[in-house]
């Protein structure tokens, strides 16, 4: 659901979430069309949360309708219970069905293997540039350990992935100077 859409229950305990996770951060920039997606369980406590943000790309001279996820958390006192895989799988899903032409994000390192088993792929040596063009911010900065995830929903994306248009390569995503890298 859009953000605003939240109730306030709700929206209190994905922030609660969110702020044991990434303390001082806020919300998501309305340029980019934030979608919460949210688990919750029969007792009506947020198990898990993420968003999906999106906006139009240029890569390799084409135009690409992309989303991503952001703000992935789980609740700490039931990680390890497969929720996160769940909701992350069911987001790639909501972005397939949204007519997104890629979905494209960065996650550490060491929790690629996470991402992959809910149907997301790596791509080798591509590196998300954020920011903006004036004040870019890509996900190989010095300090950063990030590998950029992908999937590619609609038959031109695939063929560009097919042709090698997104490996190795530096793809401008800049989603702005509020949500610097999705």
């Amino acid at each position: 659901m859009a953000e605003p859409e939240i109730p306030p229950e709700l929206r209190a305990q994905v922030e609660a979430l969110q702020e044991q996770a990434w303390p001082g951060g806020g919300p998501h920039d309305p340029a980019l069309l934030p979608v919460a997606v949210i688990l919750v369980a029969p007792d009506g406590g947020v198990r898990a949360a993420l968003d999906i943000l999106s906006k139009e790309i240029t890569h390799g001279g084409r135009s690409y309708r992309a989303s991503g996820l952001s703000a992935v958390v789980t609740d700490t006192a039931h990680r390890g219970k497969g929720y996160g895989r769940q909701l992350v799988a069911a987001a790639r899903e909501l972005i397939a069905a949204s007519g997104a032409d890629v979905g494209l994000f960065t996650c550490d390192r060491p929790l690629q293997g996470f991402y992959e088993s809910a149907g997301w792929a790596a791509l080798p040596g591509t590196v998300l540039i954020g920011g903006t063009p004036q004040d870019p911010f890509p996900s190989d900065s010095p300090g950063f350990d990030k590998v950029t995830m992908a999937a590619f929903f609609t038959a031109r994306a695939r063929a560009g992935a097919g042709a090698g248009a997104f490996e190795e390569s530096r793809i401008g995503l800049y989603p702005g100077e509020i949500d610097r890298l999705w």
